[in-house]
């Protein structure tokens, strides 16, 4: 299924082409979940099928009794670049969104004890809530921008983008120096510290400032 993003204020659509995800991009993430800090990105992706958007409905697997939200600014690829440098990488940035990385807890630590891949607890369908983009040319991002999330109303997630360990353009360039990022890519770019378990029938609430919001229920 061909499932596209929204640009904030235009109503234009563009096609989402891959979705890739980094992990551990938050110092306090990382120690809160025994961790080590990584000298380069860990990366991973999920696929279009897992992606629903604002108003949507995150459906608990079977399989899982811990899933947890995790917040993040997305990156809305616009050219397609191979080993770029950092002015290629960021001028390759067209846009900045808001993302829900679903994640559950307890089958990805199942499979991280024993050295296998966490696409069963990342891939699974509405693991990838995301949000309306706005464009750069529209809004430049400072990375004092702060990311929020509420369950039920209450603060669980807050920080700011400057406590990233790889910055926007760094990641770009070196994920595509892992793949080739073309127009239509969404990165998730980390979550910040205060991931925690969500329940059926609680209502998540995500803001980057006054930017981007995102609304949905767990069921």
């Amino acid at each position: 299924m061909n499932k596209k993003i929204t640009i904030k204020n235009s109503g234009e659509k563009i096609s989402i082409n891959k979705i890739v995800c980094v992990g551990r991009n938050y110092v306090e993430h990382i120690h809160e979940l025994g961790n080590e800090i990584p000298e380069k990105p860990v990366v991973f992706l999920k696929p279009n099928s897992s992606v629903i958007f604002n108003g949507d409905e995150i459906v608990y697997p079977s399989y899982s009794q811990d899933m947890h939200h995790e917040v993040e600014l997305l990156l809305l690829i616009g050219q397609t670049i191979k080993n770029a440098n950092l002015q290629q990488a960021e001028n390759a940035i067209i846009g900045y969104g808001l993302g829900l990385d679903m994640t559950l807890r307890d089958v990805q630590n199942e499979m991280k004890k024993k050295g296998y891949p966490w696409t069963k607890a990342k891939c699974f369908d509405t693991s990838a809530v995301i949000s309306d983009f706005i464009l750069k040319k529209d809004y430049t991002l400072t990375l004092e921008e702060e990311l929020l999330l509420k369950v039920n109303d209450e603060v669980r997630q807050k920080d700011k983008l400057n406590k990233m360990i790889f910055k926007p353009a760094e990641i770009v360039a070196y994920l595509s120096s892992i793949m080739t990022l073309e127009y239509g890519d969404i990165i998730f770019t980390g979550t910040p510290q205060g991931v925690s378990k969500v329940n059926q029938g609680d209502r998540l609430f995500a803001a980057l400032d006054d930017l981007i919001t995102l609304e949905c229920r767990v069921i």
